[in-house]
């Protein structure tokens, strides 16, 4: 058995052999694995590069990659207090969606009652467009930054609670009857149990969710604020700064591949298990 209850008398009998770790994939792998996507990358930036320096689009509509990396050089220092607004919005407004996802998750895990009551509303829930409230958001609690966490939070609470619920419901029925037989507290199931069993559904909820925080951030800062990327890409917008609106992109973009990556990498280290085999 290979999972979060694999005994370590398999693993010392050769799980190892059998599933070798991620971190003995040959270099020659590794490379046929990330080298289509970054020659994909590199195509169009060449092409994109090619069609604007040879005049087919103006500058002012459609900066070239080398501009808007130059512009992203020169105005770091512009950018950065702005990077550190969002960031701060991102990962508070996550933290807040993720505790109360996992809360309401295991209650409705454990409750038929609590999963009638509130379980339809969450599913409604995502039928209302977050940047429509947002602005009602700005009207009851300012241009401050608290609207802009509970955005964030409002859009990271829905991947989290259901993959909790799920994974909360798919520990293996066989085993917790078992370990009931021995006594087991209801304490002891749910941490011994639904959580390990929980954790991969939750880790994925966690990728989407922190992905989705920083679109969150932004359409706070859209919808009304006084710093931050968002706040930033509408200054640009107005003043027609094409290439400082393309350098925040490539700036939220970054932040979201570096945030996701964290979160992939937690998994790795807390379920070995699922990656024993280098997929």
């Amino acid at each position: 058995m290979t999972g979060p209850l694999a005994s370590p008398v398999l693993r010392a009998a050769g799980a190892e052999r059998i599933y070798p770790s991620a971190s003995r994939i040959p270099p020659a792998r590794r490379l046929a694995r990330y080298l289509p996507p970054a020659l994909v990358i590199l195509g169009f930036l060449i092409l994109w590069q090619g069609i604007v320096s040879l005049g087919r689009v103006d500058p002012y509509i459609l900066p070239s990659p080398l501009r808007i990396l130059k512009t992203l050089l020169e105005s770091w220092g512009t950018i950065l207090p702005h990077l550190e607004t969002t960031l701060a919005e991102t990962l508070l407004g996550f933290g807040l969606g993720f505790a109360s996802g996992i809360l309401l998750a295991a209650a409705i895990a454990f409750s038929t009652t609590v999963e009638r009551a509130f379980y339809p509303l969450i599913i409604a829930s995502q039928t209302i467009p977050v940047i429509a409230i947002a602005p009602l958001l700005v009207v009851w609690f300012g241009y401050g930054m608290l609207p802009k966490i509970i955005v964030t939070a409002l859009i990271v609470f829905f991947p989290i609670t259901v993959n909790a619920v799920d994974g909360l419901r798919s520990a293996d029925r066989d085993l917790i009857n078992l370990l009931r037989t021995m006594l087991a507290t209801p304490a002891q199931l749910f941490f011994k149990v639904r959580v390990p069993s929980a954790l991969p559904y939750l880790f994925s909820g966690t990728k989407v969710g922190i992905t989705y925080s920083v679109i969150g951030a932004v359409i706070g800062e859209w919808v009304g604020a006084q710093e931050g990327i968002g706040y930033l890409m509408i200054v640009a917008n107005a003043q027609l700064q094409t290439d400082l609106m393309f350098a925040s992109i490539l700036v939220l973009s970054v932040l979201g591949i570096v945030l996701f990556a964290l979160v992939a990498g937690m998994e790795r280290l807390s379920l070995k298990w699922k990656f024993a085999g280098g997929l």
